[in-house]
């Protein structure tokens, strides 16, 4: 017999925890696994949520017009408000890594564009530049945002600069990410797409691996199921895909910012990634020549980064947009 029944007592009860502790963690181990092979995409929504949770965004929506905009706001509520619009194929979660490092100084607001992410998608209706600056305009008015800065990464990034030129009032200062919109020396991406195949209809893993090293420096190494959510949605949207592909390359709309250069006043800032695959570098020739009536002009160039800056080198860009747009 036990000389000590109460530590016996202890030990047992603590022995009985582990178990239990030991059966919960079992048991999640294999919930994720299944949903890793069952439905993989819910892994990495929640990702995505927690992500923004975790750096105080909170998903709000408002009706314009025909068009509702889902979008995450965050930050200083009484900062300077900051816009900041995805490219091509994306949505918020794209400014997410670089996010974390402007609320402290900004309210930061990241709508999904009309047609992408979770905003509303209307059949056959138009949703080149002009189309989705007018969208915009709606939305700054409908959240009562005043005078805004705003950066754009790539799509967005013309969408911005076209913002800034048809509503100069408006217009804080304006911050353009590997920007689309302006001419740059042909490259893989402008071969293929010449060729009718566009990079971003994939179809396999081989396929996303060859997009990621078109959009990335260094391509981040995902499991084999997250690349097939990314297959999944290519194939699910790409009649939608193709068909904004076609009009933003469309001879029209394809310089349609590098046109409208010389009609922005605000302050403006290009930041580009010096191995960016998509849009070349050069782009920043056609932008430095444009912008003439500017009152300020930054550029910030990175290394070690592709097409996707703001998640490649997220602090780099954040820290590149904090000092531009609040240092006299």
């Amino acid at each position: 017999m036990s000389k000590n029944p109460t530590r016996d007592v202890l030990l047992a009860r603590f022995a009985w925890r582990l178990k239990i502790l030991g059966g919960v963690v079992i048991a999640l181990a294999a919930i994720g696994l299944g949903v890793y092979f069952i439905a993989p995409q819910w892994l990495l929504r929640g990702g995505i949520a927690w992500q923004a949770w975790r750096d105080g965004l909170h998903q709000q929506s408002v009706q314009v017009g025909d068009t509702r905009w889902v979008y995450f706001e965050g930050g200083k509520q009484d900062g300077p408000p900051l816009l900041l619009l995805h490219g091509f194929g994306g949505s918020y979660a794209d400014w997410l890594l670089a996010t974390k490092y402007l609320t402290g100084n900004f309210r930061v607001i990241l709508p999904d564009l009309p047609g992408w992410g979770e905003s509303t998608r209307l059949p056959n209706a138009d949703y080149g530049y002009a189309a989705q600056v007018d969208r915009l305009h709606g939305f700054v008015d409908a959240l009562h945002l005043g005078e805004i800065a705003v950066a754009g990464h790539s799509m967005g990034g013309a969408i911005a600069g076209l913002y800034a030129a048809k509503y100069p009032k408006g217009v804080a200062a304006l911050v353009l990410v590997d920007s689309a919109g302006v001419k740059f020396k042909e490259n893989v991406f402008v071969r293929e797409l010449k060729a009718g195949k566009s990079p971003f209809d994939i179809d396999d893993r081989a396929g996303f691996r060859h997009l990621a090293s078109l959009l990335f420096a260094d391509p981040p190494s995902l499991p084999p199921r997250i690349q097939d959510v990314f297959v999944d949605k290519s194939k699910r949207e790409r009649a939608f895909d193709d068909k904004v592909m076609r009009e933003i390359t469309s001879p029209d709309q394809r310089d349609a910012l590098e046109a409208k250069l010389p009609d922005i006043t605000a302050p403006t800032l290009a930041i580009w990634c010096m191995q960016d695959r998509i849009i070349d570098v050069s782009a920043l020739d056609a932008i430095r020549k444009g912008l003439v009536h500017a009152p300020n002009i930054g550029v910030t160039e990175l290394t070690g980064c592709g097409h996707m800056s703001i998640m490649e080198k997220p602090r780099e860009v954040a820290e590149s947009i904090s000092r531009f747009v609040l240092l006299p």
